[in-house]
């Protein structure tokens, strides 16, 4: 009997200690992936694949030179049988339908268990698409175009940098400024800085305030 043959993963992320953690939990809890190689930003990941050409690549949507959507940009046309999977805090509208539009065959957030990953993992390696739960309809709405469906451009929003989009969406959830710098592997201070940031952007007073503008946008 021939012997089964193993997933091969690569990790794309600009936290080393985030991928140091999703690469222990592969390990650990399933023999049926091989973590094989990673990358923290755009130009070792591209170069990585191309060398390494695994399965299926977990990759992050924002990172400071490009993020997801520029590594897809690069190497989906010259792998195209390399199966990208976002893995991602941000669960906003745009990102998801950015990286799927680019070629990623799912997207999950960080906020999945360890086991739902190594099944997310699995099942894209097979052809299935892979979404948590309240992502789906984002993509079903984009590409079916249908009224009311999620927006991919906001004016006021696209003033946002992605870390500012990341940080206002845990704020908006009821985060504390050290439990969002926990999350984003950021310093209060530089939490703080974002806030203001965002709230000169966006004319806004309060955090109230700020949380009912990334309800309104769907970002929480």
């Amino acid at each position: 009997m021939s012997e089964k043959r193993l997933v091969r993963v690569f990790l794309v992320d600009d936290h080393s200690m985030f991928r140091a953690g999703v690469r222990a939990e592969l390990d650990t809890l399933t023999d049926d992936i091989e973590v094989v190689g990673e990358a923290g930003t755009v130009g070792e990941a591209v170069a990585g694949i191309g060398h390494l050409r695994p399965d299926v690549v977990l990759l992050d949507v924002h990172m400071p030179d490009g993020g997801g959507a520029e590594v897809l940009r690069q190497s989906r046309k010259a792998y195209p049988e390399v199966v990208f999977l976002a893995l991602s805090v941000s669960d906003a509208a745009e990102d998801v339908i950015a990286v799927i539009r680019a070629g990623a065959r799912g997207y999950v957030t960080k906020t999945i268990s360890s086991q739902e990953l190594v099944t997310a993992v699995l099942r894209v390696s097979e052809g299935d698409a892979v979404f948590s739960p309240r992502l789906a309809g984002f993509v079903l709405d984009a590409f079916a175009d249908r009224p009311g469906a999620a927006p991919i451009s906001d004016p006021e929003l696209d003033l946002l940098t992605p870390r500012e989009r990341d940080v206002l969406r845990l704020l908006a959830r009821g985060y504390a400024y050290k439990e969002i710098a926990s999350e984003l592997f950021i310093s209060v201070k530089t939490v703080e800085t974002h806030v203001s940031s965002v709230l000169r952007k966006t004319q806004l007073s309060n955090r109230y305030e700020l949380s009912r503008w990334a309800s309104d946008r769907r970002l929480v």
